[in-house]
């Protein structure tokens, strides 16, 4: 299996977007909406600033600072949205912007100078900023996703006290070279 930092990367990107559709999938409309406090944000907005910074982040990466002039930030915490369908339109357009440029890239663009507000990162320092960005935001998109589910929230990895199950199965398996993520469509319970 030849591995590269891209081809890594982007598995680790699809597991996070997994998490997030796998989440979506146990909700039912209102809860997209559903906020804990006045403070807090709904699973709408957290998806409506994620779009908002993928596209900023991800389109023309090599000719335009990653803080575009039309991203209306602010705006991306307003709870303007009205449908889960929008919601999700929003979701799939963020992540496919980042993955379009994902697979655009080849291994000698990691180490291009590219600027986010005015600082200067390589490609690969980038897409590590956001690999940390995204995952906190779809993390706060599962817990909201099991405060709604609560006792009927089903699992997104190793189920309650299926721990030593699972590393069982792991255990009687070989050694061998492989990513965390490749099992991610066939064994859905476990990822």
């Amino acid at each position: 299996m030849e591995s590269t930092f891209i081809e890594s990367i982007k598995k680790q990107f699809a597991y996070y977007k997994h998490l997030g559709d796998k989440t979506f999938e146990q909700l039912q409309e209102p809860d997209f909406f559903w906020q804990f406090n006045a403070e807090s944000n709904s699973i709408a907005v957290i998806v409506k600033h994620l779009w908002g910074n993928m596209l900023s982040r991800w389109t023309d990466i090599f000719t335009t600072d990653g803080e575009k002039e039309w991203r209306n930030r602010d705006s991306e915490f307003e709870a303007d949205l009205n449908s889960a369908a929008e919601v999700l339109e929003k979701w799939e357009a963020g992540w496919n912007c980042l993955f379009n440029t994902l697979n655009s890239l080849s291994e000698t663009d990691l180490n291009k100078i590219i600027y986010i507000r005015n600082e200067g990162h390589t490609v690969q320092e980038a897409i590590n900023r956001q690999l940390a960005h995204y995952p906190y935001h779809v993390g706060q998109i599962v817990f909201i996703g099991k405060m709604i589910q609560n006792e009927k929230w089903q699992s997104l990895s190793i189920p309650r006290n299926k721990s030593n199950q699972y590393n069982a199965e792991k255990f009687s398996t070989e050694k061998q070279r492989r990513h965390f993520t490749d099992d991610l469509l066939n064994d859905k319970n476990q990822e």
